[in-house]
């Protein structure tokens, strides 16, 4: 049954649409206040480890029906939003959500009125405004040191102040030799006092470029480690073409993944060559937080996957409680696999315990949401719909589904929202049975997935392949 909705349109964060970097931006907005003891939800996943889990305290209200706002922004949102709890913006408390378009413009959004308190612009953006050259990376949170991480389609990472929007000194850093070849698809991570940053391809997987993690102290800017999943044994930023390979993108919505059991990054990468010691294409790795290659899984039918486009890595992995970890790709399949087996040089292996259709057994595009407990949930959506899997002693099995499409799912206390980009809602439904409790409206999208901050839920919507400049953020209120 759909709740009640209330569409409020807030014309003000429309100013501005369009344009290049050299247009004057809105006035600041003052904002609306915080409210008493929210939860910040500062990165992709909620935490570094990706389980797209929050305590039921990010809930807030008990009306009966949602109340809409439509937020209209300068730029589509074609990931996550993040969410900061009582930061100091304007000189006053407010909970805001903070969002990257495809452009690079990052933006900070009163959580109760919509309102834009502030924009930032890459210097360059008139270069790429309008073109194919984007990033779908949802930005990180450092809520102790007051700043926002974002990356823009030039290839650089900016560090910009929560209060105000501005970028603080020796910020921007560059992740990449050729932003137009390598893009920063994947969400920003911070884990340990660094910014973890992924490079994967364009759409069409345009030569040269090669996937890689890079991590910059989140303070300095300086780039304290590389690993290239193509020419591994060069831990720099390559020229692609000097590489002499290409591929191998780090694409999945969740990026660098941290174990919280080991502090290692576990990556997924796409289609490449694989030789086991330089190339790591359709492969799964466990990266130290030195850079260094810990081991890793390849499937035993790697070559066919390569040449048949079929990524291992379009998702990114999950590291579950357990020590086990899940990877969904491509192939419509999910493997349970057990990091403490990776090998390096080998096919196959023993890393793999077990396999199981994705949902509709299609391929999956979205990151995994972790419901811990009495088994343990892992919940995949994708277009043919949702599988809440059941893992527990090594075994996985799906114990409920439904036909009902999504993006990456986020689980709140004892619910599950699931963003459907077809039909263009919001669902929310039961962690435990899969039962639909309640369906917004919102509009079509494509990676876009949900987050909720003092109450409120955002989703943004639209689709960055449309390469356009405008877009809509839906807030939902009780």
């Amino acid at each position: 049954m759909r709740g009640l909705l209330v569409a409020i349109v807030v014309a003000a964060v429309a100013a501005g649409c369009g344009g290049g970097g050299d247009e004057p931006p809105p006035p600041q907005r003052a904002c609306a206040g915080a409210a008493r003891d929210a939860t910040s939800w500062p990165l992709f996943g909620f935490d570094a480890a990706r389980w797209n889990a929050a305590p039921a305290s990010v809930w807030e209200g008990s009306g009966s029906s949602w109340h809409r706002t439509e937020v209209r922004l300068p730029g589509t949102v074609d990931s996550s939003p993040v969410f900061a709890a009582g930061a100091r913006v304007g000189g006053r408390s407010c909970d805001a959500f903070v969002v990257t378009t495809t452009y690079g413009r990052t933006i900070a959004i009163d959580a109760r009125t919509g309102a834009r308190l502030w924009t930032f612009t890459p210097d360059a953006i008139s270069d790429w405004e309008g073109t194919t050259q984007i990033t779908t990376a949802s930005p990180a949170l450092d809520l102790p040191a007051g700043v926002v991480f974002a990356a823009s389609p030039d290839g650089r990472i900016h560090r910009l102040r929560l209060a105000d929007g501005t970028e603080t000194r020796g910020w921007p850093v560059t992740v990449t030799r050729d932003p137009t070849h390598e893009k920063i698809a994947s969400a920003l991570n911070l884990d340990r006092g660094r910014v973890l940053v992924t490079t994967g391809g364009y759409l069409g997987d345009a030569p040269p470029y090669q996937g890689h993690v890079v991590a910059i102290d989140a303070r300095s800017g300086h780039v304290d480690a590389i690993f290239n999943a193509l020419c591994a044994d060069r831990a720099q930023l390559l020229d692609p073409p000097a590489c002499g390979a290409d591929g191998a993108a780090i694409w999945g919505r969740g990026g660098a993944v941290v174990d919280p059991r080991t502090g290692n990054w576990l990556v997924a990468t796409g289609n490449a060559p694989w030789d086991g010691r330089r190339s790591f294409g359709d492969s799964v790795l466990a990266i130290s937080p030195h850079g260094r290659l810990v081991g890793s899984y390849t499937p035993a039918n790697q070559h066919e996957l390569d040449t048949g486009d079929v990524d291992l890595g379009s998702t990114s992995p999950v590291a579950l409680p357990d020590g086990l970890a899940l990877e969904a790709g491509k192939d419509g399949l999910v493997r349970l696999l057990d990091p403490a087996r990776f090998g390096r040089g080998i096919l196959g292996g023993d890393a793999q315990l077990m396999t199981v259709p994705a949902p509709g057994g299609q391929a999956v595009f979205a990151g995994a949401a972790v419901a811990r407990g009495n088994p343990t949930l892992a919940i995949y959506a994708n277009h043919a719909g949702t599988t809440a899997y059941a893992v527990r002693d090594r075994t996985i099995a799906p114990a409920w589904q439904n036909d009902h499409a999504g993006t990456s799912p986020v689980v709140v206390g004892d619910r599950v929202l699931v963003f459907d980009p077809d039909d263009g809602v919001l669902r929310i439904l039961s962690v435990r049975t899969g039962r639909v409790l309640d369906t917004l409206d919102a509009a079509a999208g494509h990676w876009n997935s949900p987050i909720v901050g003092a109450g409120v839920i955002a989703v943004p919507t639209g689709d960055a392949n449309a390469h356009t400049t405008s877009g809509t953020l839906y807030l939902y209120r009780r």
